[in-house]
């Protein structure tokens, strides 16, 4: 059975670029396309009945934001198959049981109720560090994007595990199919409590550092890169912050892809703060892909 690829559609701007992302996406993967609406917010304010429908407001701008969005999925990609969920449930826990039986989910960076000075709304936020699938969530405000980040380069952030290989595979794969290239990036740094006198460090302690970051960036990438061979492999070892050395990637990405652990029996935020940063800076969009450890 093919997992949907789902979204998370309220009627915001910014729900409509993730479908038009997704619709795309999609397509290229050749999977179905479910929208999914969740919300409890008419509930506080008190619904009010349509005039003559006898359902709730709250239903009837439901039922009308899904149908627009399978409309415009329909319009991007005329083959694609499409499905619509109205869940009278808050977002969060909606979108995450939704997450148990999909291939990725697609978010906006915020949705109709995001305030403007926020600059990821919360529950894009709360959905990429607690989901079990990988969440995309749509960085970059212009619709051009959406067609030009199909032939920019995916963007692999490598951290310290070397076998975190959800995230490595990920890549490989959106990189396989969008027939673009892939930019494997691993950030190292000089710790300051470190002394040159060290036997290993004596005269070039930066060289040392650069060769350890060089050798776990090839072991992250070995088994991938050799299952996908048609993949145009770019490594990059960069000296700064990884946080940094992202954010300058993601300038010219398709795709910027994390790592996020997920620990069995931990509860809360479990995302990091490499993709924490990405999440709310990042110029393309992120994809956070859960690694469990």
């Amino acid at each position: 059975m093919e997992l949907p690829l789902v979204v998370g559609v309220d009627g915001s701007e910014p729900s409509l670029r993730a479908v038009d992302w997704a619709a795309d996406e999609a397509a290229l993967r050749g999977v179905p396309l479910r929208l999914v609406y969740a919300s409890l917010w008419e509930r506080y304010e008190g619904a009010a009945l349509a005039e003559g429908l006898g359902r709730s407001s709250e239903q009837v701008l439901a039922d009308n934001i899904v149908e627009a969005a399978a409309k415009r999925a329909h319009r991007r990609e005329v083959d694609l198959k499409i499905s619509t969920e109205v869940l009278p449930e808050e977002p969060v826990p909606a979108l995450l049981g939704e997450g148990r039986n999909a291939s990725a989910l697609v978010m906006g960076s915020r949705g109709r109720s995001g305030i403007a000075e926020l600059l990821l709304g919360s529950v894009s936020l709360t959905v990429a560090a607690r989901a079990d699938c990988p969440v995309i969530v749509l960085r970059g405000g212009h619709d051009s994007q959406v067609d030009a980040g199909m032939r920019r380069p995916i963007v692999l952030g490598v951290g310290e595990d070397a076998h975190s290989t959800e995230a490595v595979r990920f890549a490989f794969q959106e990189a396989e199919e969008r027939r673009v290239a892939l930019e494997a990036v691993r950030a190292w740094r000089c710790p300051s409590h470190e002394s040159v006198d060290h036997p290993l460090l004596a005269g070039e302690p930066a060289r040392y550092h650069g060769q350890q970051a060089a050798e776990t960036l090839e072991a992250a990438l070995r088994d991938a890169a050799a299952d996908h061979p048609s993949v145009e492999l770019r490594r990059r070892v960069v000296e700064g912050t990884a946080r940094e050395a992202l954010l300058d990637a993601s300038a010219d990405a398709g795709l910027l892809v994390v790592g996020a652990r997920r620990r069995q029996g931990h509860f809360g935020l479990q995302l990091g703060r490499v993709a924490h940063a990405v999440l709310h800076h990042a110029t393309c969009p992120v994809a956070v892909v859960p690694q469990r450890v």
